[in-house]
């Protein structure tokens, strides 16, 4: 079981909050943009490139690391976790099953989910990797961390094109989870049957994988 971070088990509005307030724009206007740039399958950067023309986000970082060393910024800790995430994390290994994290991700993410003290075996980011999804390279180091053979491994996420379909052409299981705002987007495209899954939520985990025998 290997499993994506950002709005999988982490979720992004305090981030996504903090952010509208640094850029000095309301928060309904801020997400009101996200949804639409992802709903015309834009980036999500171009919101932020729209609300400040130039934004740079390694500069704009910086500084706000500068101006605020002690704040959360653009991370995350325990009060972001999704009720879920816990109780089946824990289930999961509790079946026997290895459980992994494996997202994109920054080098800070890694410490600040390793201090949640989560029941997961490994803990895995890009950045450290020097690859990022949808890359087949990341999936690569996803078995090769696993030590398993790819179709034993499940990929959950909330993107299908950054987690079913790579994961799926890895060889890999792979699980689409309705939340979030792409997650709620790619669960309704045509293509989300691709997904071995689609969840409405970590708690219905176990009970699916029980099923599979």
């Amino acid at each position: 079981m290997v499993f994506d971070v950002g709005e999988t088990l982490i979720d992004e509005t305090r981030i996504f909050a903090r952010w509208a307030d640094r850029l000095g724009v309301p928060r309904l206007a801020f997400f009101g943009l996200m949804g639409g740039m992802l709903a015309q399958g834009r980036e999500l950067m171009d919101v932020f490139r729209v609300v400040k023309p130039g934004f740079d986000l390694e500069a704009e970082s910086a500084a706000w690391r500068a101006e605020e060393p002690d704040s959360l910024r653009e991370s995350f800790d325990s009060d972001d976790l999704y009720p879920d995430v816990r109780p089946a994390l824990a289930a999961l290994r509790g079946m026997g099953l290895g459980v992994l994290i494996a997202g994109n991700q920054p080098l800070s993410a890694a410490p600040a989910l390793a201090a949640m003290d989560l029941p997961v075996d490994q803990i895995h980011v890009s950045d450290a990797w020097g690859v990022a999804k949808p890359d087949p390279a990341f999936f690569t180091r996803v078995g090769e961390v696993a030590g398993v053979d790819h179709n034993e491994i499940l990929y959950v996420g909330d993107r299908i094109d950054n987690d079913v379909i790579p994961a799926q052409e890895a060889g890999m299981r792979a699980a689409l989870i309705r939340r979030g705002m792409l997650g709620y987007l790619h669960a309704e495209r045509s293509d989300a049957k691709r997904a071995d899954v689609v969840l409405n939520g970590l708690d219905e985990l176990p009970g699916w994988i029980a099923d599979q025998g």
